[in-house]
């Protein structure tokens, strides 16, 4: 009785835009909180200003060496920030996919369809950096060494008070030009090994998994 309900689990409606949005919300919430502090040791030894995390021999004794100089906060300044951007952000992201699939592929599975996947994946990331852009900005500056902003919204005010609307949109084009190509080819991969994990498309969390991490 169990095993018939999850041979139609891929069969059922899609879900609703709704749950679209707020599962990708949460997703993209998580995923940027708990890698923040990585994020920012990646920030400073890619900056050109000098600082001693840039002369440590891994992420991990660099991420030790901004907690002790400045305290256990500081690997998460700016956190906040891209909190506030991240959510709408992949709500948007995962729910545009999923329409723009939906309208490509006529609600069916298949490799032929290898180019709509990644056409959706395109336009889902068209959409997700121009929110996600501008909160990127903020949380950079706020992330840097020796940074004069005492929080998110001062820098965004700051920003915007100096620089003008356009300051958050200063990489829009260079942040799209890694991500479109990455995302489309991660896309087509992960439908692709999902049609080969799950060809019968039953309900399977381990698919799931498994092709997310080989398409990334």
């Amino acid at each position: 009785m169990g095993g018939g309900g999850e041979d139609e689990y891929e069969s059922l409606p899609t879900h609703s835009i709704p749950v679209h949005l707020a599962a990708g919300a949460l997703a993209g919430a998580v995923e940027h909180c708990v890698m923040f502090p990585f994020d920012s040791v990646k920030t400073r030894m890619q900056s050109l200003c000098p600082c001693p995390e840039t002369k440590c021999p891994t992420p991990v004794h660099s991420l030790m060496s901004i907690v002790k100089r400045e305290g256990w906060l500081r690997p998460l300044r700016g956190v906040n920030a891209v909190a506030a951007g991240s959510m709408p952000a992949h709500a948007l992201y995962f729910t545009v996919y999923e329409k723009m699939k939906s309208f490509l592929t006529g609600n069916t599975a298949g490799h032929e369809h290898t180019l709509a996947y990644g056409a959706s994946g395109v336009v889902a990331t068209l959409i997700h950096d121009a929110i996600m852009n501008p909160a990127e900005v903020v949380k950079q500056r706020m992330q840097m060494a020796y940074s004069p902003y005492g929080s998110s919204l001062e820098c965004a005010r700051c920003v915007y008070n100096r620089e003008g609307i356009a300051a958050f949109y200063r990489s829009y084009t260079t942040q799209l030009a890694m991500n479109v190509p990455f995302q489309a080819i991660h896309f087509m991969g992960y439908e692709f090994w999902q049609q080969v994990l799950n060809p019968e498309h039953k309900y399977d969390p381990k698919s799931h998994l498994i092709a997310g991490g080989l398409a990334g």
